[in-house]
């Protein structure tokens, strides 16, 4: 059997045609199929690749630790240099109040953690989240999506969940006494790129406060640098109870957390003792390979470019079969407000080297996720790419 064939016998699909790309080798901002193909990455693995593909400083930190020590002990009982420094460095970049890190295996178990953590805390069990957000797929975070399209195959569900409109202050009234916990992404991604307006988180943050409620910022894709700031919250000026982050956190290998405050974080010690427990939460080597990404993003250029490299796509992307683009960075939709159109462009896109991809609530757009690393040359052949696809469709419509 070769690969293809083994890939679709062996491994378990998610969909009745995935792509099925037969990868050879990635480097920065590209990799080749087995063919010797190359294809340029608009996707990052969903926000994953923030530095591109093999970058040296992370790569070097992962095989040194790999050769010191992989997994020792459960989390929470070895002290783990990788998980300290990660732990430490991140905490010097958030605001005082978060200051205590639990590190989970992926985003979906850092929702499960946070939504644990809240009930705990307050005592209930009520949450509240944003219509058409997506928090995972694990029973808990799959019970705060609103559509049940990917949902009602698996229910029951966990009760007391009331959906808001994003920017509708009147729905606030929703977050009551009974609520643990507000998730919320303050840009939607799978919606496809929609922000919060600033007057709605600043309502949001203080109603929470005023009935006792636990705000929780869902940044798992905005994260590490991907709007433009390092975290999304810091553009809205306030300040989430807990914060949870992965994706490109782990800087390719899979890595997710919880952050709050140290005092919130310890009702997870007793009563019962390990409130949360994880095997391989904070590997050492995924901490490793976070750690050596975090030192790259705060020391060189990637995130102050991050706003300029989002305009320029903004600026190239002008074509009659467009009929929007919204961005928060790097985090861009291309609406093209048909579905049937959008899934074409895609194809024709790969099929000339171009990986986009489309969002989870809105087939009309395409996403572009780009490495933050990418250039504004490669920027360029990347909407040259898109505008001649597009092109080629109004010849043939």
């Amino acid at each position: 059997m070769n690969q293809r064939q083994i890939f679709l016998q062996n491994v378990a699909q998610t969909s009745t045609a995935p792509l099925a790309i037969a990868i050879k080798k990635a480097k920065g901002c590209y990799f080749w199929d087995r063919k010797g193909k190359r294809y340029l990455d608009l996707i990052s693995g969903i926000a994953v690749s923030s530095l591109g593909h093999g970058n040296s400083r992370v790569v070097k930190a992962v095989q040194k630790q790999a050769s010191r020590y992989m997994h020792t002990m459960v989390y929470g009982e070895h002290i783990q240099e990788p998980q300290g420094l990660l732990a430490q460095k991140l905490c010097t970049l958030l605001p005082n109040q978060l200051n205590n890190v639990y590190f989970v295996n992926s985003g979906s178990e850092g929702i499960e953690g946070a939504m644990k953590l809240a009930k705990r805390v307050t005592g209930r069990f009520g949450f509240v989240a944003q219509e058409l957000a997506y928090h995972g797929s694990t029973q808990g975070a799959l019970s705060l999506m609103s559509d049940d399209f990917f949902s009602a195959k698996y229910h029951p569900l966990l009760p007391s969940i009331a959906f808001i409109k994003p920017n509708e202050i009147d729905d606030l009234k929703k977050i009551d006494e009974n609520t643990a916990g507000v998730i919320i992404e303050f840009v939607q991604a799978e919606k496809g790129v929609y922000a919060l307006d600033k007057a709605f988180a600043l309502a949001l943050r203080k109603r929470c406060t005023e009935v006792g409620t636990l705000l929780i910022a869902d940044e798992i894709q905005t994260g590490m640098g991907r709007t433009g700031s390092f975290f999304a919250f810091e553009q809205y000026g306030i300040v989430p109870d807990i914060l949870v982050l992965a994706k490109s956190l782990g800087a390719g290998m899979p890595l997710g957390c919880f952050i709050a405050n140290k005092l919130l974080m310890e009702n997870l010690q007793d009563n019962p003792p390990l409130g949360h427990i994880t095997t391989f939460g904070g590997h050492p080597v995924s901490c490793a390979a976070a750690y050596a990404g975090l030192i790259e993003l705060t020391t060189k250029k990637w995130v102050t470019e991050v706003s300029e490299k989002g305009d320029l796509f903004v600026k190239l992307l002008k074509h009659p079969l467009i009929k929007e683009v919204r961005h928060s960075g790097l985090m861009i939709a291309v609406d093209f407000g048909h579905a049937a159109l959008n899934h074409t462009i895609i194809d024709a896109c790969l099929e000339n080297g171009l990986h986009v991809d489309w969002f989870l609530f809105n087939e009309e757009s395409m996403r572009i996720c780009p490495p933050l690393i990418i250039t504004k040359e490669e920027i360029k052949r990347a909407c040259k790419i898109i505008l001649a696809v597009l092109n080629n469709q109004n010849a043939t419509n």
